[in-house]
């Protein structure tokens, strides 16, 4: 390329020739030079924002700050929302299995107080060493724990309640024998089996044991159950006969008042009558047997059991 130029200061035109190399030098000093300008700009504007207080440069930075603490405010609520409702969940667990140890203490005999004592008196795990390598716990072991306590907490629940279904199932089955003393009075007077006769002197059975009592002894139900028939008989005179479940019955007779109806349901220890001498009987006294699918058994077994029960 070749430039000529004219001038009146020039006697003569002047050429000046242009290679391709002087325009590529000058083409890479003028983007040398943006480039420069570019950058020394952009260090002045981060260098001096604060002094030069650019508006829009501001707020954007302000809006990203409160829009990141915003999102650490809400994950930290969200963990402790999490986190509480788990720690009430185990409270209320906790509070059940206090519920089923004071049940199931009831149902073993142990008094209150001396659970107090056995819980003052208990020895902690003892536990140390050094501190090796100590970490911060973070939220997600935490989480991890308390699942963990969770699933431990709900399988102690889970086993005390299993417990207190099998003593609950003993006990209702043990108030439904007939082990409490229907009157507090000996029964030796006329014990079960083969007797003679008070009235006939012959030798004849004798299905039950006699209680020698005075007339108006309260007498009391030996075990749980329901009427199931209270009459006047010609033998047993005024006669009280209970079910027990599984065929097993008692009957008192010869009582002078009966207190209950057929179809109620008796607790074991209530008064049911009160000693007499109705019927066949040459006395005041309380006839009681036992029978198991209507036939006779004898009552002295279960008699002793009350007995022993008493005295302890």
């Amino acid at each position: 390329m070749h430039l000529i130029l004219v001038s009146d200061r020039l006697a003569t035109a002047k050429t000046i020739r242009l290679t391709p190399q002087h325009l590529f030098g000058a083409l890479s000093l003028l983007t040398a030079v943006v480039i420069g300008l570019s950058s020394f700009f952009s260090y002045m504007t981060v260098r001096y924002a604060a002094e030069i207080r650019l508006p829009f440069l501001e707020d954007v930075l302000r809006a990203m700050t409160a829009e990141e603490r915003q999102r650490s405010t809400e994950f930290v609520r969200e963990n402790l929302n999490v986190m509480a409702i788990k720690l009430g969940e185990m409270q209320a667990q906790l509070t059940r299995l206090d519920t089923l140890g004071q049940r199931l203490a009831g149902f073993a005999g142990v008094k209150p107080q001396d659970l107090k004592a056995i819980e003052a008196t208990t020895i902690k795990d003892g536990r140390g060493g050094p501190l090796l390598q100590p970490t911060q716990v973070s939220s997600g072991d935490l989480q991890k724990a308390l699942a963990l306590l969770e699933r431990q907490v709900e399988v102690k629940a889970d086993t005390l309640s299993l417990i207190e279904s099998q003593l609950l199932e003993d006990r209702i089955r043990k108030s439904l024998l007939p082990t409490s003393l229907p009157i507090d009075a000996q029964w030796n007077a006329s014990a079960f089996g083969w007797r003679f006769d008070p009235f006939t002197g012959d030798r004849a059975m004798h299905e039950g044991v006699d209680f020698v009592s005075v007339p108006g002894t309260p007498i009391k139900s030996a075990a749980a159950g329901v009427v199931v028939s209270a009459e006047y008989h010609p033998a047993y005179g005024n006669l009280i006969e209970i079910d027990h479940g599984k065929d097993l019955t008692t009957r008192y007779a010869h009582t002078s008042k009966m207190l209950v109806k057929k179809g109620m349901f008796i607790k074991r220890g209530q008064l049911i009558a009160e000693v007499g001498s109705t019927g066949r009987s040459t006395g005041p006294h309380l006839h009681f047997e036992v029978r198991v699918h209507g036939i006779p058994q004898n009552p002295d077994r279960f008699l002793r059991m009350a007995q022993n029960v008493v005295k302890n």
